[in-house]
């Protein structure tokens, strides 16, 4: 069973509380990778910070959801701060770069971008809120940014240079249990009803995420997964009501959404054990004050 070196200590129970910075590349995506966490620590008494590289300007949007003569970007960005105050977010920051689109995408290279951009530079902007902040934890992403999506992939660089830079002791790099999604995928296969948009197939998982072995924290979120789920449904600009991500069943949603998963940076995952869906964030905690054993 993968632990975060809690030793089963609650954390209202530390001396101080911890501030920690959530690091994204588009609204929306705090919630589906990190919102249960995010939502436990506030709950528990820590700081918690969002910082968002793009307000999202290449997104799909969703058909009737903008008013006349609104920008995607701008309802992007209120979108943003409603799910902060669902999830327990004391700060929302945007670091001022342009969505890139998908991967090979003209938009990747345009002016402004943020696959573009210096990391050096980024990194700076990033390491200014960490600098402010005091952070105790940075999030990041994994070195493929969970799916190869550019933006994803360069919050990766910039995080961990930015954390670097601060000198911000934890890095946690938010990723997706490749093996857990292709046990439900196969659990699942012929029960999704009709009327529920299909997430893809088998093959299309093989390259989300990382191995269940790479993976040091599992944080259990089922107890705040309604804040979780809430938090996504004000993101109506991108995640319809009518996605697979809001419309499965309650077992389903939890199974794909009632556990977050974590890479420790530094820290040896054989020596963690092989991840669990039944670690709690008690156990599995990116709070631990304490060095993993």
């Amino acid at each position: 069973m993968v632990t975060g070196g809690f030793r089963g200590r609650r954390v209202r129970d530390h001396h101080r509380m911890a501030t920690l910075v959530f690091f994204h590349a588009h609204p929306d995506d705090e919630t589906i990778a990190t919102g249960g966490t995010m939502a436990k620590a506030a709950d528990e008494g820590h700081r918690v910070v969002l910082a968002i590289a793009t307000r999202g300007e290449h997104g799909e949007i969703v058909d009737g959801v903008l008013e006349p003569g609104e920008e995607l970007a701008e309802r992007r960005v209120t979108e943003s701060h409603r799910s902060g105050e669902i999830l327990g977010v004391a700060r929302v920051e945007f670091l001022g770069y342009v969505d890139s689109g998908m991967m090979g995408e003209p938009t990747n290279d345009a002016a402004g971008s943020f696959w573009s951009a210096d990391v050096e530079e980024a990194a700076r902007r990033l390491a200014m809120i960490l600098r402010e902040e005091r952070a105790d934890v940075l999030t990041c992403y994994d070195d493929n940014g969970g799916y190869g999506h550019p933006d994803h992939i360069q919050v990766h660089r910039v995080g961990v240079r930015a954390a670097e830079m601060a000198g911000t002791p934890r890095v946690f790099e938010a990723t997706i249990n490749r093996d857990a999604v292709l046990r439900l995928a196969e659990a699942y296969a012929h029960e999704l009803p009709p009327e529920v948009e299909q997430p893809g197939s088998v093959e299309d998982f093989q390259e989300l995420g990382v191995p269940e072995k790479l993976i040091t924290t599992a944080v259990d979120v089922r107890d705040v997964l309604d804040r979780k789920r809430a938090a996504m449904t004000v993101h109506a600009s991108q995640i319809a009501e009518t996605s697979w991500f809001l419309s499965l069943p309650p077992d389903m949603y939890e199974a794909m959404f009632g556990t977050e998963w974590y890479i420790h940076r530094g820290v040896d995952p054989s020596r963690r054990g092989p991840a669990s869906a039944e670690t709690g964030f008690a156990e599995a905690s990116l709070l631990d004050e304490s060095r993993e054993a």
